[in-house]
């Protein structure tokens, strides 16, 4: 046996009937949230320094810090096999 049960009803509705919570006020509060956060965003594209600063905290600094450590890492790798390899020849 089949039963096909069709109900008319709004979303509002339905949600009630099963005992949903209405999140709409929460819905509301986040999107405002939301649009608050974006605004203060652009204002600070606006302004290209303050821009950098957003992407880079640290600054320029930052960036030589991080070149000296790779470079460290790959003079540390080519003197560690330079080192061995003169060992093997000996």
């Amino acid at each position: 046996m089949k039963v096909t049960v069709d109900m008319d009803m709004t979303p509002e509705e339905a949600r009630k009937l099963m005992g949903l919570p209405d999140l709409e006020p929460l819905q509301t509060a986040m999107m405002e949230k939301v649009q608050e956060q974006m605004e203060d965003y652009f204002k600070d594209i606006a302004d290209p320094e303050a821009m950098f600063n957003k992407f880079m905290p640290l600054g320029i600094n930052a960036m030589e810090q991080y070149k000296n450590f790779y470079s460290h890492i790959a003079n540390s790798a080519y003197n560690t096999t330079n080192t061995a390899t003169k060992k093997d020849k000996e």
